[in-house]
Formats: C-alpha cells, structure tokens, sequence
C-alpha cells in the first residue's frame, strides 16, 4: 500500500480527505496546507508509488495509480474527498470515473483530462546528473541543479525527494522515464462523475484552457471552474494561503 502522512482527527459530520502531490513530488510538499486544513478534518497526504517512501513498481500508469487510491481509500474508510494536482489530478479524476462511490467531492488542481505535448524528462537528467556521491547538504544538490538550468523554486521542490545520507533519490527514474507518454498522457475511461468537481487553475497557467471545458463537462457534468489569481501551474506554492482558502470553501460548502 502507499505510504501516507496524516494530520488531524476523523470527524463524524465530514470526509477525510486525501491530497495528491504531482510529477517529482511526495506526500510532504503538502504537509504545510495539509496541517492548516486538519483543524477541522482528517487529511491525509499520500506519496503516489515510484515517489517518496511508496514502493517502487515496474508501471506507472493512470490506471495504476487509480488503483493504489482504491486500496488507500478502502483502507481509511469511504468515502473521502480527493485534490490532485497535476499527475495527482489526473489520477484522482481516472478513480472519480473508475470508482465514484469512493468519493463525495473533487478537486483537481491546474490540470485537464487531456494529453499534453510537453515531456518532463529534462528533470530526470538534471538529477541523474548530480553527483550524489559528493552530496553533504541538500542545498549542494540544489547548486548542481542550477548549474544546469534548473530554476531556483525547482531545485528546492526535486531536493525535497533527495535521501542525503542514503545518497539517493527517493523517485524512480528509470520508471517516471519509461512511463513518461503515459504521464503525460491521459488514458481512454469510460463513464462519468457527476458529483461536485472543481476544477481550480492558476490564472497564470495555460494547463486548463477554455477549450478543454466541453471535453471536462462530458466525465465531469457538475464541474465548476475557478482561477488562482497570480498563481501559475504550481498554483499550492504560489499562493497557499488562497489555494487553502478556496479548497475549504469548496469542501465545507
């Protein structure tokens, strides 16, 4: 099963909810948000399998990561309330589809269900680059990061998968490399989700465009859409004061 942080108690009147980092994240980029959200809930933050202390398996499909959601959820009790972001998005909306008695509302976070062109394994060759060996510190490997052109915010997010004293990265890189098509793609699923979806964009982000709106509204009919406003695809980091208010106010409404 995934390995999961959890913060607050479970309440009788409302859900746990559970929260699912992106691409090179964990569980603990959202410790902060998850901590500020438990005064009135159970949350729960996962790290999705080839990230963070989850195992490491040879796939790493939609499908696969819907699958690991289901054994989670089941494990902590249905149904919960689910936020994704980015590749978290995506498999929380393939689960909504798969598995919509699991869930009472969805939040996906600065993505579509559609398949983008733009391929992430510039990063994987970033941090296979860094020499691990010479590793003391995070802020060595986030110096050898930049000295490749990896941008500052960047650094610090990848530095946060790097063991120090194991001298290792916590993700999988040979599998997130195979995968990647699939990654950035998004499988053909079949059925609908009609319960409570919003969708919550960074105003400065192009990853949910008004023209994916017909193609949401065909999985998701009750999908409502809202922006960010300063906020790019990293919209939890940008503004996470905004982020936690919007999402309390949609699960709380």
């Amino acid at each position: 099963m995934l390995d999961y942080s959890e913060y607050g108690a479970a309440t009788p009147d409302r859900p746990a909810l559970i929260i699912v980092h992106g691409l090179y994240g964990s569980g603990r980029n959202w410790g902060v948000i998850a901590k500020r959200l438990a005064d009135t809930r159970h949350v729960i933050t996962p790290d999705m399998r080839n990230h963070g202390h989850s195992p490491h398996l040879p796939g790493h499909s939609y499908e696969d990561m819907a699958c690991d959601l289901v054994e989670l959820i089941e494990h902590i009790g249905a149904p919960v309330d689910l936020c994704g972001h980015s590749m978290g998005g995506k498999a929380a909306m393939v689960l909504a589809l798969q598995r919509p008695d699991l869930l009472r509302r969805l939040i996906v976070a600065d993505i579509a269900p559609v398949p983008y062109s733009h391929s992430q394994s510039q990063h994987i060759a970033a941090m296979r680059a860094v020499d691990l060996r010479a590793i003391t510190r995070r802020s060595e490997a986030a110096e050898q990061l930049g000295a490749q052109g990896v941008e500052p915010a960047l650094q610090s997010f990848f530095t946060q998968s790097l063991d120090v004293a194991e001298k290792r990265w916590r993700l999988n890189l040979d599998v997130l490399e195979a995968e990647m098509d699939k990654i950035i793609g998004f499988p053909q699923v079949s059925g609908s989700f009609d319960k409570p979806t919003l969708f919550l964009a960074g105003a400065d982000s192009d990853y949910v465009r008004r023209e994916h709106r017909d193609h949401i509204k065909s999985l998701f009919p009750a999908a409502r859409f809202a922006k960010l406003p300063g906020a790019g695809h990293w919209l939890h980091a940008d503004k996470p004061r905004e982020f936690e208010a919007a999402v309390r106010a949609y699960l709380d409404a």
